[in-house]
């Protein structure tokens, strides 16, 4: 059996993996970073969070989906301490780029690292399209 994927290739990785992959009414989007096009990283967890969902938002929309797709979310980040000591600014922000109260499934996990050692997020989703 072979699947039908429709892919979305961008950056400076198109040529090693998609930034999504849709699989019959499913996407799948690559983790998404805290950096600018430029490739600057901000030092905040906040600010690198806004642009984290706007490059999903961005994947999203080579999709014609929007955040309202979205069914499931996994957050990596570098430290969790200083995430949970920042959590109502994060979740109240999150929740202003839903513009919403979000309706999807959450999971939070630290890693020891990520691609960029500035970096302090990565924003994985799935989504379902209409």
């Amino acid at each position: 059996m072979t699947l039908q994927k429709k892919l979305y290739r961008s950056g400076p990785y198109a040529d090693l993996f998609s930034q999504g992959v849709q699989v019959g009414n499913t996407l799948y989007l690559a983790g998404q970073v805290g950096m600018d096009d430029g490739g600057s990283v901000p030092e905040d967890l906040l600010s690198q969070m806004k642009l984290a969902y706007q490059s999903v938002a961005s994947v999203l929309a080579e999709f014609g989906a929007d955040m309202d797709n979205i069914v499931d979310e996994t957050w990596f980040v570098t430290d969790v301490n200083d995430c949970m000591a920042q959590v109502e600014a994060l979740f109240t922000e999150r929740h202003m780029i839903y513009g919403k109260a979000p309706e999807v499934s959450q999971t939070l996990v630290q890693i020891g690292a990520l691609v960029d050692p500035a970096l302090k997020i990565e924003i994985k989703c799935i989504a379902v399209l209409g």
